[in-house]
């Protein structure tokens, strides 16, 4: 009987299916804006992170299908710029957005294009790091989606998009050691709506240059992605659809992302899903690719147009290899924070801790920004949740160095955020629940330990919960619809501060992520 991949996939089913196959989507979390290489049996692919610290994602794979997170490209966002830092937070939906990744001179190379700053890259001899400190190619805005290419003579380039220019895609030469750009040699490649997501590379003799951009399909306007292909590097260029795209409701909008052929000559894409609004974010997809006539073809091609259709699920590239740990429980046992965690913004560096306590996460309470607003909360670390149909997030908390004022638990946000929490006024801990300023006061909290969980499930609707002793758990407060916001998923993770002052603290004992 044949698998209907695309019931498996609304159903929670995802990536290694362990009987050979896969379902899409790989990875069922906010993996966006994803670019892929591989370097002999080894896949790596970056992912944007936005205003989350550290910055850039890389991920490794050998198989395209079970992936994990090995590294941060930045490790300090205010190598950007101050806007990054705890005491001011405004980068939310900025910063770091998609970049490229490619293997050159036996480095790998990272490039991206932050929309207020301009135009960064680091490079490393192991892509798990470290990572050298980010470069500031060109101080800029209204920029994005870049890519580098090396020509067979060695000679660098750069295509990205000025999306704040009517979205011209400028091709650039790049110096000899690929740190700066050649401005004069800039000359636009091509113009449409919408366009960015731009690869560039060299197959059979062709130049391809790889874009999304917007167009009407059915009387809406849908993300389409499209090719470029030419014997010179400047052209001119002819021009094809790859997959269609039909919406949000059929196919989530597959379209930012890179190709990659494998170690046996088969090619594929990976991509995010762009249509954002679902709590989870823009997850991670493979999709095979087709080669007719010299073009590429991503999907299937379902009505003999030469045009792909999303494909939900097929046959592993490649088998043998172990199937994805979507989340890691953490002890804490660890001096460095493991790199499935990430800050809202740049924490401020002496408020935390992995080795004042062995054991222990050590967060102490700062001041927000502003009182009554989650999102000027400094200090909040957080991981990627998943759309699969059962998720448990408990966290053991050692609250005894609380003090009046101060507040600490378990979150979740996106573009609004809910909590369960302690909060300690007149030497009395107090259970809290706060959805977005709705707020529901529980019992005291006698004890110095507490537990506090989450659970949701494949609509995204979360309940907490808490117990003194891990084992009884009482649900507390509503039901909270996690959503996306600021162009990233729902983010569940660890808040803490203080309104008054900055003292008291909460050790973190450790924090399990339980999934189907």
């Amino acid at each position: 009987m044949k698998k209907d991949y695309n019931v498996m996939s609304k159903k929670g089913k995802w990536g290694d299916q362990g009987d050979g196959t896969y379902v899409n989507p790989v990875l069922p979390g906010d993996y966006c804006d994803p670019d892929v290489i591989r370097v002999a049996e080894d896949y790596y692919c970056i992912s944007s992170t936005l205003h989350c610290s550290p910055g850039m994602a890389v991920l490794h794979s050998k198989d395209l299908v079970n992936w994990s997170v090995i590294s941060h490209v930045v490790h300090d966002l205010t190598l950007i710029g101050p806007e990054y830092r705890h005491n001011r937070m405004n980068r939310y939906g900025r910063g770091v957005w998609a970049g490229a990744i490619r293997y050159h001179l036996n480095k790998y190379w990272v490039y991206f294009f932050t929309p207020d700053e301009g135009l960064f890259m680091s490079t490393a001899t192991n892509p798990a790091g470290p990572w050298e400190p980010l470069h500031h190619m060109w101080e800029t805005d209204g920029w994005d989606d870049c890519c580098p290419f090396w020509d067979d003579d060695g000679q660098g380039y750069l295509v990205a998009t000025n999306f704040a220019d009517n979205y011209n895609i400028h091709l650039f030469k790049l110096s000899d050691d690929a740190q700066s750009l050649l401005h004069d040699s800039g000359v636009v490649i091509h113009q449409y709506n919408g366009s960015e997501a731009s690869k560039l590379y060299k197959i059979d003799g062709y130049y391809f240059l790889f874009h999304s951009e917007v167009r009407q399909e059915n009387g809406q306007d849908v993300r389409v992605v499209m090719m470029l292909r030419s014997k010179e590097l400047y052209g001119p260029y002819e021009e094809k659809e790859l997959i269609h795209t039909h919406g949000v409701e059929v196919d989530r909008e597959p379209n930012q992302g890179g190709l990659v052929q494998t170690q046996t000559g088969e090619w594929y894409f990976i991509s995010h899903q762009g249509a954002g609004g679902y709590f989870e974010g823009r997850t991670l997809h493979l999709l095979p690719v087709w080669w007719m006539d010299g073009w590429p073809m991503i999907g299937e091609d379902v009505d003999g147009d030469g045009i792909g259709e999303m494909v939900w699920g097929g046959i592993k590239p490649i088998n043998g290899h172990p199937q994805t740990a979507l989340a890691i429980n953490d002890d804490f046992e660890s001096q460095v924070l493991k790199p499935h965690w990430e800050w809202n913004h740049q924490p401020k560096a002496d408020k935390w801790s992995l080795t004042e306590r062995t054991g222990y996460l050590r967060l102490y309470a700062c001041v927000p920004l502003e009182k009554n607003n989650f999102f000027k909360i400094c200090n909040t670390i957080s991981q990627r949740t998943f759309r699969v149909n059962h998720n448990v997030v408990t966290a053991k908390y050692d609250i005894s160095g609380m003090v009046d004022d101060q507040e600490a638990g378990l979150c979740h946000f996106g573009q609004s955020y809910c909590t369960i929490g302690i909060y300690q006024r007149q030497g009395a801990r107090i259970l809290k629940f706060n959805h977005s300023g709705e707020i529901e006061w529980g019992p005291a909290i006698p004890s110095s330990f507490i537990w506090l969980r989450s659970v949701w499930n494949l609509q995204g609707e979360n309940c907490y919960e808490y117990s003194l002793d891990g084992e009884n758990f009482i649900r507390f407060g509503g039901v909270y619809q996690m959503g996306w916001g600021y162009y990233r998923g729902d983010r569940v993770g660890v808040y803490n501060f203080n309104n008054e002052r900055e003292q008291g603290y909460v050790d973190v004992e450790n924090f399990y992520y339980e999934h189907d």
